[in-house]
């Protein structure tokens, strides 16, 4: 007889890094404005991202909308077709508010609420959790969205922010 696999130890709470402020998000939506946004750019930010996945083996789903016609979609081995619908519900979010999924979640908490609790919208329709992003154009304001998911919210949101980053 085998011996089970040890399962992961936890991080403790107290090693774990901080969530973002609503200043943080907020900024980091400020710095991450773009000239502008082809369709040359969707395939390149999503090939940049699907990089990022397979080199972290994230099993994740990776959707680029502008002006409500998907430009860009990926499914790494690992997802299913659940991120799919948090893709939808993510994405909302950035379209109803015009910033990210994981501001407006953090906004809700920042009042000491929920999303959920608080919005009066759909769950089944909108979700406030990280990992959509708004693409901004300088001059023309949100332009569209870029979304993750797969991972916990906070890692959905780092993956899209440090693909912009390196993209812009």
């Amino acid at each position: 007889m085998t011996s089970p696999t040890p399962s992961p130890t936890p991080t403790p709470s107290s090693q774990r890094p901080e969530p973002p402020t609503v200043e943080e998000l907020e900024a980091q939506e400020l710095r991450l404005i773009l000239p502008h946004f082809t369709y040359e750019d969707a395939w390149a930010l999503g090939t940049l991202l699907v990089g990022l996945a397979r080199e972290r083996q994230a099993p994740v789903a990776i959707d680029i909308t502008r002006g409500g016609q998907q430009l860009f979609h990926a499914a790494l081995p690992g997802s299913t077709p659940d991120n799919d619908a948090w893709i939808h519900r993510k994405r909302r979010v950035v379209e109803r508010y015009g910033c990210s999924s994981f501001l407006v979640g953090t906004r809700f908490r920042a009042k000491g609420t929920t999303f959920e609790e608080s919005s009066r919208l759909d769950p089944d329709m909108y979700a406030a959790h990280g990992g959509a992003f708004p693409i901004t154009v300088r001059g023309a304001g949100v332009i569209g969205t870029v979304v993750v998911s797969g991972l916990p919210q906070a890692s959905d949101h780092a993956l899209v922010v440090e693909a912009l980053e390196r993209f812009a």
